[in-house]
């Protein structure tokens, strides 16, 4: 563990020292994201549905804005108990709890409704409670959209059109090999430092979902948005099991409950903002394709048979979803 997620323990372990004692107990969330995103918004109503539900015995304060570090670093302070719950992306996840991975796997769900079929029902409950034995307990699911191809030189109609591009992705394996799959070269590289690579020509253009393309103000030198909508990756809201077991049965039904519920909440929230991200990209002059996807998907097969292979134990997990 490093120095700053030492001093971060023992500023709590002090905080929660000097803390009143009577019937409240306090929820620190920290999370890396902006108070603006629809993520942040759902987590204020789980927020809001927890003190409801506990009578205020049980609040939340929330740490936004990666105030207490990057996404794995705050999940190193829950799996210590410095922290009591988080929101991370799954792919961060995966490199504590592997079934994660899975949720990567480029065009696993048909659709939106499938999805969250598969995330709410009993595969995606089993995936969160994979997590307890590295001391991080699932709690709900967030829609963080889809991803698809963005680029400053040329249109993506087809497949084919990446061959000879520089991607950039994240520095995680299945992303780089599915963009390899389809012929483009993919290059991971520091989200703080993508604007300039695109606007310098260092990359021809990135990945991501319609408000991060927005935000990012990458919509401004990347003129083609094609919607193929390659992965899906949700994030997770976790609670460390270091502050679980310190509930009790009543305490734990509260909490679950205001998380489902944010769950719910939350997928509104982002609707709403693809729908104005969408809206400013138009009004910027950005095209937006809509390509065949079966040809995309055709292509990064591979990438699905290697992971299986490599991933015996998940193949009957990945199978399942397909047939759901």
């Amino acid at each position: 563990m490093n120095y700053k997620l030492i001093l971060i323990a023992i500023l709590f372990a002090s905080i929660i020292s000097c803390e009143k004692v009577d019937d409240t107990k306090m929820l620190y969330l920290a999370h890396g994201l902006p108070q603006t995103h629809p993520v942040h918004k759902g987590i204020l109503e789980f927020k809001k549905a927890l003190e409801i539900k506990s009578g205020g015995t049980l609040k939340v304060k929330i740490f936004p804005d990666a105030q207490l570090g990057s996404e794995r670093e705050v999940l190193e302070l829950l799996q210590i108990g410095s922290v009591a719950a988080t929101k991370v992306s799954a792919a961060t996840l995966s490199n504590f709890v592997p079934e994660y991975h899975i949720l990567g796997i480029p065009y696993l769900f048909r659709d939106k409704q499938h999805q969250f079929d598969v995330l709410e029902g009993p595969i995606g409950k089993s995936i969160l409670e994979k997590g307890s034995k590295f001391w991080l307990r699932g709690l709900c699911y967030y829609d963080a959209g889809s991803r698809s191809f963005y680029t400053s030189t040329k249109a993506i109609r087809t497949p084919e059109d990446l061959k000879g591009l520089k991607i950039r992705v994240m520095n995680n394996q299945m992303a780089i090999n599915m963009v390899n799959s389809m012929g483009g070269s993919a290059t991971p590289l520091a989200y703080g430092e993508l604007y300039t690579a695109i606007q310098q020509g260092v990359v021809d253009g990135a990945e991501n979902n319609p408000p991060s393309f927005v935000s990012s103000n990458h919509y401004e030198i990347s003129k083609y948005y094609t919607l193929d909508q390659h992965s899906s990756v949700p994030d997770v809201l976790l609670i460390g099991t270091k502050y679980w077991d310190k509930l009790s049965d009543e305490e734990k039904i509260w909490v679950q409950e205001a998380a489902d519920e944010s769950a719910q909440a939350e997928k509104v929230f982002w609707n709403n903002s693809v729908e104005e991200s969408m809206k400013i990209a138009k009004e910027a002059g950005v095209e937006i394709i809509i390509p065949d996807k079966s040809l995309f998907a055709e292509k990064s097969k591979s990438v699905v048979e290697e992971f299986v292979k490599e991933h015996p134990e998940m193949a009957s997990i990945v199978e399942q979803i397909k047939n759901q």
